[in-house]
């Protein structure tokens, strides 16, 4: 047999690889928002705490620095990945970049879930005296942070929009992207990754809330560790669901059988057989594809590049033709 395919194009001739979301500029704006809105809170808190001897005030401020340093891991992804999106030594660009910073995220979100409930078990044996006037407004205020964080970030977690590369050369096919396709090969995790800690905060504020007005007004102290268990659990979910989700990219699973079935639709269409195929993400909204195919007649690469190219979201594809 003989393999037809185009070899790589000169570099004055390249094309960029770039493969980031379509609200990728957007959501890095959002998201280091959200960071100076938790530093500045952070930076009252613990200047108030300490002028007015509030302790709890303080443990708040502290544990909103912790919330801005979780989120900077997706502001620091979103920018490096724009920042080097052109950076030839990323062969297949830097769109994974968020997917990674998803990642370590959702490995902070499983820690944080674990110390809760560590902390959450150790009250309900040694339970410990509650300042009910201070911890319930503190609460109260952590709340209306993290929706207000929640509210800038949008919440989504998916890039719907479309790129249009619109070029094909040298063996391979750039096109936009078909909104009915699966949301999978659009979520932008790293935005995902950020929304959830926020909204886990969120969660552990109410349930905070709960517990402490419960404590309060029916003197159910157990009720605090309770909620705390309760969500350490929800956190705990959460984690996983990311670590899973944005493991699978990074190992180059496939993201979509969508995709990979169509391809060897088309194919065997024509009459041909397919010999070998590749399907994973590149980033949100864009796929990348390998495909091997036994022609029993003499088209070339190109002809099978035009067929493929109305699928959806496939960013980069590169096409071999093996003629008997």
């Amino acid at each position: 047999m003989t393999p037809t395919h185009t070899a790589h194009p000169h570099p004055s001739l390249g094309h960029p690889h770039v493969f980031l979301g379509a609200r990728h500029q957007r959501n890095e704006r959002r998201t280091w928002g959200v960071i100076a809105l938790c530093a500045v809170m952070m930076i009252v808190e613990i200047v108030g705490g300490s002028l007015y001897g509030s302790l709890a005030l303080v443990a708040d401020g502290l544990h909103m620095s912790t919330h801005a340093g979780a989120l900077l891991i997706a502001a620091i992804a979103y920018t490096y990945a724009r920042r080097r999106a052109n950076d030839p030594r990323f062969v297949f660009g830097t769109g994974k970049m968020g997917d990674l910073g998803g990642f370590c995220s959702a490995i902070i979100l499983a820690m944080i879930a674990l110390l809760i409930g560590y902390e959450a078990a150790a009250r309900l044996v040694h339970p410990v005296a509650i300042d009910f006037d201070q911890a319930i407004p503190i609460a109260v205020v952590g709340l209306v942070v993290n929706l207000a964080s929640a509210w800038m970030l949008g919440g989504d977690g998916h890039d719907h929009a479309g790129h249009d590369h619109g070029h094909h050369d040298h063996g391979h096919a750039h096109h936009g992207h078909d909104h009915a396709h699966h949301h999978h090969a659009h979520r932008d995790h790293n935005m995902r990754a950020a929304y959830v800690h926020v909204a886990a905060d969120a969660a552990i504020s109410v349930l905070a809330i709960a517990g402490l007005l419960a404590g309060r007004y029916f003197g159910w102290l157990w009720m605090d560790p309770v909620m705390g268990v309760v969500g350490a659990l929800v956190i705990g979910n959460w984690a996983y669901g990311l670590v899973r989700d944005t493991g699978r990219i990074l190992l180059d699973m496939a993201p979509d059988t969508g995709v990979a079935d169509s391809i060897r639709r088309t194919v065997a269409a024509e009459g041909d057989q397919l010999a070998d195929l590749h399907v994973w993400r590149l980033g949100p909204g864009h796929l990348g594809a390998i495909v091997s195919i036994l022609a029993g007649t003499q088209r070339d690469a190109g002809y099978y590049r035009a067929r493929l190219s109305t699928l959806p979201s496939l960013s980069h594809l590169t096409v071999e033709v093996l003629h008997s």
